[in-house]
C-alpha cells in the first residue's frame, strides 16, 4: 500500500496548472489538479465524454456553465457534479493561494449505476 498526501510536493510556482493522476483504471481517472490563478482559456470551454466529479480541497474557484450562463463559487469543502458534454470552464482561481482539487472521472456509466456499459470488441 503507497500512502501520499494530497497537499504534497506543490512547486512553490506553477506556470500552468499541475494535473496528477493519483488512480487511473477502466471505470475511473481521479487526479490531483493544483492552481496558482491559473484559468480557462476565454474562448475555450471543456466538453467531456464522461461525468467528473470535482471536489475543492483548498484555495477559491469560480466555474461557469455556457448553457445557462451560470457561474458557481467553490469554496474548500464544496464539490459538484458535471455531467457529461456539460460545457464548462474555470473563470477564476485564487491567485495567492494553491487551489487544489480532487477530480474524479467517471468513465463509464457502470462506475456509476453498477452495470458494464465498457465497449468490448
Amino acid at each position: 500500500m503507497t500512502i501520499a498526501n494530497i497537499f504534497a510536493d506543490i512547486p512553490v510556482s506553477l506556470t500552468t496548472e499541475l494535473f496528477e493522476d493519483i488512480l487511473i483504471n477502466d471505470v475511473l481517472h481521479i487526479e490531483r489538479i493544483v492552481s496558482q490563478g491559473h484559468v480557462t482559456a476565454q474562448d475555450q470551454w471543456y466538453d467531456q465524454d464522461f461525468d467528473e466529479w470535482v471536489l475543492l480541497v483548498q484555495g477559491k474557484a469560480i466555474v461557469c456553465y455556457e448553457n445557462n450562463a451560470q457561474q458557481v463559487t467553490l469554496n474548500p469543502g464544496d464539490y459538484c457534479l458535471i455531467p457529461a458534454h456539460t460545457r464548462h470552464r474555470v473563470q477564476w482561481t485564487e491567485p495567492l493561494q494553491n487551489t487544489i482539487w480532487l477530480a474524479i472521472h467517471l468513465l463509464s456509466k457502470g462506475a456509476v449505476d453498477g452495470q458494464d456499459n465498457i465497449d468490448k470488441p
